[in-house]
């Protein structure tokens, strides 16, 4: 019989779930939304429904499940399996994994910040396979960060290594929810690129942002932008060029701080493709300290795209669970 490791995707919009075979490809991937204001409790409901609906789609049973993995968005304790803390879900010290250990007793599990799995997802299965070091820079509801160093996943003394959302690219800059002001975050996740798009598109009301919306801003999502900018919209290449500047502020401190083989973007807004890649390394060639250097970190989109959170998710639980 057929045995899966499953990886489990936590985000601040949708928990993807995917069932990896002993190939590291996913056999079956499908996500629900995550629960708004939700307690740990309707997060654990939603990822046992989706593991039922799966299993089921998969006819599998619980005794096919060899690891369970999990990525949140936030700081992990792998000492005593809490989240210490995770800002998008209003997490402090919660026991998710101990409360999905009782759902499914007897299977090994483990917990890591979501991008620390998305970038050991990369790294293992993905883009990053052939590359010594490698940063991982996810633009999604927040901005999370991997850091692999010298083939290691790098997590610091208290797990926490890696919140490269929250550096601050503007002192006195935009308020960010994990209580700082001016962070990365704050000016080039998705959420900020939505916001940042509802800003001008108030300021423009000939621009054919709002035709693509249907004249509503609540339908303002970042495919809508990257719509407008193929269309040549004014206001759509505005917005897009300032906000690459935002994105290259960071990865270039990045850059600067670490000097890796390779910077790899993931997220939904990665999809964007050359709209953004082309603008962001001609920032970075021009800005980064070792320009003169004959050996520059190459900057890519993420190969596994959105399941690169979902299968590093699972490869943790599976490399590192004794």
């Amino acid at each position: 019989m057929k045995k899966y490791t499953i990886g489990v995707d936590i985000g601040g919009t949708n928990i993807a779930i995917g069932f990896i075979n002993e190939d590291n490809q996913l056999a079956l991937k499908d996500s629900v939304e995550t629960p708004k204001r939700g307690t740990a409790k309707n997060i654990i409901d939603s990822i046992v429904f989706l593991i039922q609906k799966m299993a089921k789609e998969l006819n599998v049973l619980k005794e096919n499940f060899d690891y369970i993995g999990i990525g949140v968005p936030g700081t992990v304790n792998k000492e005593s399996g809490k989240i210490e803390f995770a800002n998008n879900l209003s997490f402090h010290d919660e026991d998710l994994m101990g409360m999905l250990k009782k759902h499914y007793p007897g299977i090994p599990m483990a917990m890591n910040n979501d991008a620390n799995a998305a970038a050991y997802g990369e790294f293992v299965a993905g883009v990053g396979k052939e590359v010594d070091s490698m940063i991982m820079v996810t633009l999604g509801t927040g901005i999370g960060g991997g850091i692999i160093i010298d083939r290691k996943l790098y997590e610091g003394s208290n797990f926490a290594a890696g919140e490269l959302g929250h550096f601050v690219i503007n002192c006195e800059g935009i308020p960010c929810n994990c209580g700082r002001r001016g962070c990365f975050e704050a000016y080039a996740s998705a959420t900020a690129l939505i916001e940042q798009t509802k800003t001008a598109m108030k300021n423009e009301k000939e621009s054919l942002l709002w035709e693509m919306c249907d004249y509503n801003l609540e339908k303002v999502e970042g495919k809508t932008l990257f719509d407008c900018v193929r269309l040549f919209d004014k206001t759509a290449e505005k917005v897009l060029n300032q906000y690459i500047y935002y994105l290259s502020v960071g990865i270039i401190d990045i850059i600067n701080i670490f000097q890796p083989d390779m910077v790899c973007i993931g997220g939904g807004i990665s999809k964007a493709g050359d709209l953004i890649l082309d603008g962001l390394k001609e920032r970075v060639q021009k800005e980064d300290y070792a320009r003169t250097s004959k050996k520059q970190a190459k900057i890519v989109f993420a190969q596994l795209e959105n399941d690169a959170g979902i299968i590093g998710a699972g490869l943790l639980a599976k490399h590192f669970t004794n």
